[in-house]
């Protein structure tokens, strides 16, 4: 069985013939994650019922109920709730915490009968871009294990690279599925905000996060969007598919297909970007012409002030949303002689550095008289980014720029510089300020042998065109 060449849709059809059965494919993926992940780090855990899971499934073929996923191997994320597992945003404040519910794109997964493997590696909720953050070590990157594997679901990443499963589920919130399957040489999409449900994933910076999956081809992407894209009334940010539509025909894209990709100079000619990244990025805009696309240059004004306003709105809401971990109903409690005491042992045991970090921007930002200046103005900046993109999107179908400025780095080489870091998410956190979705498709290798990628954004719900012109790139 040769992992790197099977799709879901090949999976599937040789499952239906019987040429290997749901158990010979996860044993096939469980072989790979025992002799991979001692070095790798991908998997945190792995679930030991997986083959009990495997007959489940093949019993779906034998009564003639599988669907395309029936039996195809996921691996999730640790931010991500799977009832009766453990679930601990690769965090020790989390340390022996079991989900007591499913998210609601597990519920609909397991309908379909995937078998899922185990969590995933991850910076610690989901604060990084490396996965250097996690309390459980670096996963390394299955190219060139000196190197990282990207972040915050590098774990993910790592585990379909190197064939540990066929897709894998991470969470987006400025990049933390699109930069790690950038990294590995994988597919990675970050649907629009709102198209799939947050019920269920730890939330991060709750108007910013989307789960989305890593898969080896752009058809795949597009086959567990398709699976899991609906409507839930247990999220109050998951869109009715009413407004869908309303997006979808207020889109300048109709029916003949896409035809016009923008290309943002004026952010491109700022310079920090890998020269084999940059001359890798032109020789994909020429295929894309090659393939009858016509590629211009459209100019975002304000798309370089999304990465600064990032970095207000996310640790902003991150502080909100994590002020729950106190030890009192969940996960590590460190006793001190009162509430407060005991609040502050927790957290400051249980929280790595750079959560602790973005606990406190956040909250500084958030603070009495420095509410206005930073935070208000950030998301007044982003409501004007957001109308950018609206006007381009009246004259494009598709924006196009590098995932990254530059292959994965080194494990340690930034990680006394945050700055530094945060700029590896400079192209891909313009789509969570703006909401829409984009994807990252390998595009080649460096002279090292290093994934090179290609970055597409298209407007709101319109993941369609995204898969479009990938699975064209791709051919």
């Amino acid at each position: 069985m040769d992992l790197k060449s099977l799709t879901i849709e090949k999976t599937h059809e040789s499952l239906k013939k019987g040429e290997f059965t749901v158990a010979d494919l996860a044993l096939a993926c469980l072989k790979e994650i025992e002799k991979k992940n001692k070095d790798l780090n991908a998997y945190l855990e792995v679930f030991n019922d997986v083959m009990e899971q495997a007959r489940q499934s093949q019993k779906m073929f034998e009564d003639g109920s599988a669907t395309l996923l029936t039996g195809i191997p996921f691996a999730i994320k640790d931010n991500i709730l799977i009832e009766g597992r453990r679930a601990g945003a690769a965090s020790k404040i989390l340390e022996g915490y079991r989900a007591v519910y499913d998210a609601t794109v597990i519920k609909k997964l397991k309908t379909q009968g995937v078998v899922f493997l185990g969590r995933t590696n991850m910076d610690e909720f989901a604060m990084g871009s490396s996965t250097e953050n996690s309390a459980y070590g670096v996963t390394k990157n299955p190219h060139d294990p000196s190197r990282v594997a990207g972040g915050s679901s590098g774990g993910s990443a790592a585990a379909v690279a190197m064939d540990g499963a066929m897709v894998a589920l991470g969470s987006d919130t400025g990049g933390s599925v699109r930069q790690p399957a950038a990294f590995c040489g994988v597919v990675g999409l970050k649907p629009t905000y709102g198209a799939l449900s947050r019920y269920g994933l730890m939330a991060m910076g709750s108007s910013l996060d989307q789960i989305g999956p890593f898969t080896k081809t752009v058809r795949d992407a597009e086959i567990i969007f398709q699976a899991v894209s609906e409507h839930d009334p247990m999220d109050s940010t998951s869109v009715p598919e009413n407004i869908r539509y309303d997006f979808r025909q207020r889109s300048r894209i109709k029916d003949q297909g896409s035809k016009i990709i923008g290309v943002p100079r004026n952010f491109l000619n700022h310079g920090g970007i890998d020269k084999e990244t940059l001359d890798n990025f032109e020789k994909s805009l020429i295929k894309l012409e090659s393939l009858g696309y016509k590629v211009v240059n459209i100019d975002l004004p304000l798309v370089e002030y999304s990465l600064p306003a990032y970095y207000i709105i996310m640790p902003a809401e991150s502080s909100s949303n994590l002020s729950r971990f106190d030890g009192v109903r969940y996960g590590l409690q460190e006793k001190g002689t009162d509430l407060l005491d005991t609040y502050k042992k927790t957290k400051g045991k249980g929280f790595g550095k750079e959560v602790r970090r973005r606990i406190m921007l956040g909250t500084y930002v958030l603070s009495h008289g420095y509410y206005d200046a930073y935070y208000n103005k950030a998301i007044k900046l982003r409501n004007q980014i957001e109308k950018d993109f609206g006007k381009v999107f009246e004259e494009v179908d598709a924006i196009v720029t590098p995932t990254t400025p530059a292959p994965a780095f080194k494990i340690g080489e930034k990680a006394k510089d945050p700055l530094a870091m945060y700029l590896s998410d400079i192209f891909t956190v313009s789509a969570n300020i703006a909401g829409v979705p984009a994807i990252s498709i390998p595009a080649g290798v460096n002279k090292d042998g290093l994934p090179l990628d290609l970055h597409l954004m298209a407007p709101h719900f319109r993941e369609d065109v995204l898969f479009e012109i990938g699975k064209k790139f791709e051919m």
